[in-house]
């Protein structure tokens, strides 16, 4: 990929645009990927030095939801793994920019090369009664197909904050459809009609090869160490000033102009409330909410514990903000729902190949190849993911990491008689040895196994039911020097719970409050290729 196509050109001379780009300095709340996207849009695209960019987080570093940290010893942990696809533009767009650590490439040439050696095609997507199923039929009736064709061409506004569950009979949840589409996506029955219709569109390019998870592409190591690392890497050689353990718990205003500006940042730092005054020419770009505040860690023999505490203040900061402000959104929609945006992952580390052995065995598909596993069977509807080893930077070759989800968490398991959420690591392996019908092998794998469940309350918090103006613009009407990024943001026709969401919102907030004359790649809309569309069509209408 190149940057040929983005012209940076700028709008017609604005003066107090230009004293801005010239002296202004630029403060960005949150370290997750859409603020390091802002710095890095920046510098690459209005010549803005990386000393006049400041990042304020609230933990310990940077990087946010793409997270991965962990030792052989002490067993290593990701909170989620996020799926990347060939139209993520925006997102490879940016990391075109981005040398890989090694500096061999980019790391958006990296990804490509890597998804072509080792492409995704799962044999199993699922396994039922300790068999794989390859090529499950989506199982769809006529009134469940008519259904999914009218949420398709109905105007977004007509489905307003109802639920996936408000448009179908409960019998289409027990399809194969249905248990491929939710533990792929991580959707809900009472999750937003409105994004499940927008995910239905995005990936419309994508349907006819679903059951076998075709086009889905992943980074060779885990998303921080390949996407975050490097990114990282970058920003710190150009000057970029990183402030972590700085959390940002209000903003001041002047609304004495005639457009309103953020004048001062108040954060806590070490038990002292300072704060950042922000000049006339100075911009503060804010990461809004964050699905993985509140994330608690277990072990293998304590269960993880739900959490309310945000220590990384962002959906307080929020909340904050936008009282008395409508134009900064309803924060309580997205926040205040523990109960339907909550759930568990686990990661477990290995220094015994045997489990390895025997899902690939089973599987037909080699670590990195086939993707998401599901149990239709499970209580929990549990989920695992056998990525291509090393999944970490230094990981020893003896070693070996997975990682796997539930979704219902409060139901009792098929093996052990306990909710997923309150299960120990050895409880979780128990459970899906079970499934895997593993027995002689079990006590060994069991014993080797270090595996950490990690609950995190407001992981799938941006699927909930909203309507328009829950989510704030990029750049709020009125306002001369603030903009929101992250996937709290509105950004038409595009899904939330991806990395792209994260980074189109960064790339239009820098072209938006700078006027620049350049604008995201738009959104692919394969919805409107015949081609495409008739292969959706047929795949959904396969038995």
């Amino acid at each position: 990929m190149n940057n040929s196509h983005y012209p940076a050109t700028q709008a017609a001379a604005d003066p107090a645009r230009d004293e801005a780009i010239a002296s202004g300095h630029f403060y960005l709340v949150g370290g997750g990927i859409a603020s390091l996207a802002v710095a890095a849009f920046l510098i690459r695209d209005a010549d803005i030095p990386g000393a006049r960019i400041t990042i304020l987080e609230a933990l310990d570093k940077p990087g946010g939801s793409l997270d991965g940290a962990g030792s052989p010893q002490e067993g290593y942990v990701v909170r989620g793994g996020r799926m990347l696809e060939s139209k993520y533009l925006c997102t490879y767009d940016l990391f075109d920019s981005i040398p890989t650590l090694d500096g061999r490439s980019s790391v958006t040439k990296e990804i490509f090369d890597w998804n072509e050696t080792i492409r995704t095609s799962s044999k199993a997507r699922f396994v039922r009664d300790g068999h794989r199923e390859d090529t499950p039929s989506y199982g769809l009736a006529e009134t469940h197909l008519l259904t999914l064709g009218r949420l398709s061409i109905e105007p977004e506004a007509m489905l307003g904050d109802s639920r996936i569950a408000d448009h179908f009979e409960p019998d289409f949840f027990e399809t194969n459809f249905w248990y491929m589409w939710c533990t792929t996506f991580a959707f809900q029955p009472w999750h937003s009609a409105a994004e499940f219709r927008r995910y239905l569109l995005r990936f419309a390019h994508m349907t006819s090869g679903f059951n076998q998870l075709h086009g889905i592409m992943r980074t060779v190591y885990n998303q921080y160490d390949s996407m975050v690392r490097p990114l990282r890497k970058w920003l710190d050689e150009r000057g970029v000033r990183f402030r972590t353990n700085t959390r940002v718990v209000d903003l001041h205003y002047d609304e004495s102009g005639e457009l309103n500006r953020v004048a001062g940042i108040v954060c806590e730092q070490e038990n002292r409330r300072v704060e950042i005054a922000v000049g006339t020419q100075d911009k503060v770009i804010v990461t809004l909410g964050s699905m993985t505040a509140g994330s608690s860690l277990g072990g293998t023999n304590q269960p993880a514990v739900l959490n309310h505490d945000d220590s990384s203040g962002a959906w307080a900061l929020w909340k904050t903000i936008a009282a008395g402000h409508s134009e900064f959104g309803h924060p309580s929609v997205f926040a205040d729902h523990v109960d339907e945006s909550r759930w568990l992952s686990f990661t477990t580390t290995l220094h015994d190949r045997t489990l390895f052995r025997l899902v690939r065995d089973l599987t037909g598909n080699v670590p990195g190849e086939g993707g998401l596993i599901t149990f239709p069977q499970s209580n929990w509807l549990a989920s695992i993911v056998l990525p291509h080893q090393p999944h970490f930077l230094g990981q020893p070759k003896d070693v070996e990491v997975f990682w796997g989800y539930g979704l219902h968490i409060d139901r009792p398991g098929n093996f052990v008689s306990k909710p997923m959420a309150e299960c120990t690591g050895r409880e979780i392996m128990t459970e899906l040895l079970g499934h895997l019908q593993i027995q002689a092998e079990a006590p060994r794998i069991l014993d080797d196994a270090i595996c950490i469940p990690c609950l995190m309350p407001f992981i799938t918090s941006q699927f909930l039911r909203r309507k328009r103006g829950d989510r704030p613009q990029v750049a709020p009407e009125g306002w001369a020097n603030l903009a929101f990024v992250g996937q709290f943001c509105e950004l038409p026709n595009d899904v939330v719970f991806t990395v792209e969401y994260s980074v189109r919102s960064a790339q239009t907030a820098v072209y938006t409050l700078l006027g620049l004359n350049k604008s995201a790649p738009a959104v692919y809309k394969g919805q409107h290729d015949p081609r495409v569309l008739y292969g959706a069509v047929s795949a959904l209408h396969s038995r």
